[in-house]
């Protein structure tokens, strides 16, 4: 099994000064990156904070009653629909930016509960961030307190073909069981199940694959508050094999440490068919934090 962890923000990529509260300019949107209680987001704002996604821009509170969004202030000729479209085809543009907003959100997120937002969340004004929260309040308080002392974490599964169609007669119970009648049967009885197996192959190849997935997101999910089958948008083959399907669980973080050792027991379990398991994080919890601000 490979363990990814994030690593920590640079010190030189963090700043000491207080969250900016200044009037809304012309010109200019709010940039959201995640949503937290006040309180707790006051105080992390006192210390040393994040560089904010656009140079001298600064990170600010922009509040409700009970809830606060963090926000720094963009360029609309930068930020409006068409413009941000057209950045993002910018690959230095798009990783620069899509890393500080990373930063910011892990910042936040590792210290308190907070409502993580998409790359790329602009509001036109600042009052307009304020009815968000307003309308929004009950469901982003709910989630917060759902996501509280947690963190997402990301599991990978990757198989090489060839190690599981060399194993498939131990790893397949069904043919597994053939292979052991064959070896007890008549010579020619035992030459037409041999032939049947070689030809079941590749079936039983595909069936024990995705039986092992489903396997690995059962066992995973017990030791998980959620979990998340993500979409693999094309094949995609690394170093580790091809990716066969890949996960979101939602964990306590007292809970980590059995959740990785059921990993690791799933890892070594599999390994005879070429299976690998790479567990990545810990990330702002993205795909737990439902569609509340749209």
């Amino acid at each position: 099994m490979v363990l990814n962890r994030n690593e920590r923000m640079n010190e030189s990529e963090q700043k000491k000064s207080p969250l900016r509260d200044n009037p809304p300019d012309d010109g200019v949107g709010y940039y959201v990156y995640c949503i937290s209680q006040r309180s707790p987001a006051e105080e992390l704002a006192s210390g040393s904070i994040p560089i904010a996604i656009e140079d001298g821009a600064g990170l600010e509170l922009v509040g409700a009653e009970r809830l606060v969004a963090v926000v720094s202030r963009v360029p609309i000729s930068e930020y409006s629909e068409s413009s941000l479209a057209e950045n993002l085809k910018d690959a230095t543009w798009t990783a620069v930016r899509a890393m500080r907003h990373e930063q910011v959100v892990e910042f936040f997120a590792k210290r308190t509960s907070v409502v993580p937002l998409r790359f790329g969340t602009i509001y036109l004004d600042r009052s307009n961030v304020e009815r968000m929260l307003s309308e929004n309040e009950s469901q982003l308080g709910r989630i917060i307190e759902r996501l509280k002392d947690s963190e997402e974490w990301g599991v990978n599964v990757y198989y090489e073909r060839s190690v599981l169609f060399e194993n498939i007669v131990n790893v397949s119970p069904r043919l597994r069981e053939m292979s052991d009648a064959a070896k007890k049967a008549t010579p020619g009885q035992s030459y037409l199940m041999l032939k049947k197996i070689e030809t079941l192959r590749t079936d039983e190849a595909k069936l024990e694959i995705k039986r092992i997935i489903d396997d690995i997101e059962s066992n995973l999910s017990s030791e998980s508050d959620d979990a998340a089958r993500l979409r693999i948008l094309k094949v995609e083959t690394t170093e580790h094999g091809e990716l066969k399907a890949k996960f979101a669980f939602l964990i306590k973080r007292s809970r980590f440490d059995s959740f990785r050792r059921v990993a690791e027991d799933l890892a070594v379990q599999y390994q005879s068919a070429g299976v690998r398991i790479e567990l990545t994080g810990p990330w702002p919890a993205y795909n737990f934090a439902g569609e509340a601000t749209e």
